[in-house]
């Protein structure tokens, strides 16, 4: 019988488990299987450039954005595409899981932080329906927990717990009124190194921030994408404000043979000033990640032969 919290939420064993086994001595100090650049760059790579270059000349991309994309295939352990990865861009809401990580790396180290059932609902509010309140409340949640910094203790426990994954990582304001946070910095790589270790089970409570990420959501990376298909699975986060857009999830499809082949798909679209009409600005590009995306899966289709 699982143990009950004080809230009556039943703490997962194997949460518990995986929060111990991640707490071991230098489980997350960098492993190089998930920090190293990709060796060599994959042809991949030169497709989705020149994809991002034909979306320039067609205006789907402003020459003055700026872009960055990453793609890892767990399958073979092969970084497949790194455009800008090590640049660090504005965040918005892709620092969402990462301050659900911080609020677990607490819960796993110290017994007077508790994983309750209200916790849990704001955390999937924060995550599923991209509530800034509620990511406001986990905050302050951490900073308690911490030296009372605010938002700078969420990236201090990070880079004390696991400073391998969150090297780019900046996080040094609340979301304002608005939803105008511009602040709050993370790299694609970031984001690449935080869902190889999230999927391997690196990280305390793995599995859950997994089950959180995987609740319904407006993605850009599977939802109108043209080849996906219906049985595809996606794990992500996205960012939008009127000077970034962005996607970072990995992605779970399944072979002829009824096999499931995962991989990160990262895109940010980050632009200087804000724009002026914001849902056209972010509709085009979403659009233009849904096509990056696209232009992935086939290539991951070709190579394990998916569905």
């Amino acid at each position: 019988m699982p143990e009950r919290d004080e809230d009556g939420f039943f703490l997962d064993r194997r949460q518990f488990l995986e929060a111990l086994a991640a707490t071991c001595a230098g489980l997350l100090l960098g492993s190089p299987s998930y920090t190293a650049e990709a060796s060599s760059k994959h042809p991949l790579q030169y497709k989705v450039n020149d994809l991002v270059k034909g979306m320039r000349r067609q205006g789907l991309i402003l020459p003055s954005e700026r872009t960055s994309w990453s793609v890892y295939d767990f399958t073979t352990g092969t970084k497949l595409v790194s455009i800008n990865e090590s640049v660090p861009r504005q965040a918005a809401s892709m620092i969402k899981p990462f301050v659900a990580q911080a609020f677990f790396f607490q819960a796993s180290h110290s017994r007077k932080v508790r994983y309750t059932a209200e916790v849990r609902r704001v955390m999937e509010r924060m995550i599923q329906k991209s509530s800034n309140p509620s990511t406001n409340r986990l905050m302050d949640i951490v900073s308690r927990n911490g030296s009372g910094r605010g938002p700078r203790d969420v990236e201090a426990v990070l880079k004390k717990y696991a400073p391998g994954v969150f090297q780019d990582t900046r996080i040094v304001e609340k979301i304002p009124r608005g939803g105008g946070t511009y602040a709050n910095k993370a790299s694609a790589h970031d984001y690449s190194r935080f869902l190889y270790a999230l999927k391997h089970g690196k990280l305390p409570y793995s599995s859950e921030i997994r089950r959180i990420m995987r609740l319904p959501n407006h993605d850009r990376i599977v939802a109108k994408v043209p080849s996906m298909p219906d049985n595809i699975r996606v794990c992500d986060k996205t960012g939008s404000t009127a000077r970034l857009c962005g996607n970072m999830g990995i992605i779970e499809a399944r072979d002829r043979r009824g096999r499931i082949h995962a991989y990160t798909m990262i895109g940010i679209i980050e632009r200087r000033s804000r724009a002026k009409n914001y849902g056209r600005w972010i509709t085009r590009r979403s659009d233009a990640i849904r096509k990056v995306s696209n232009l992935v899966y086939l290539e991951m289709k070709d190579r394990h032969n998916l569905v």
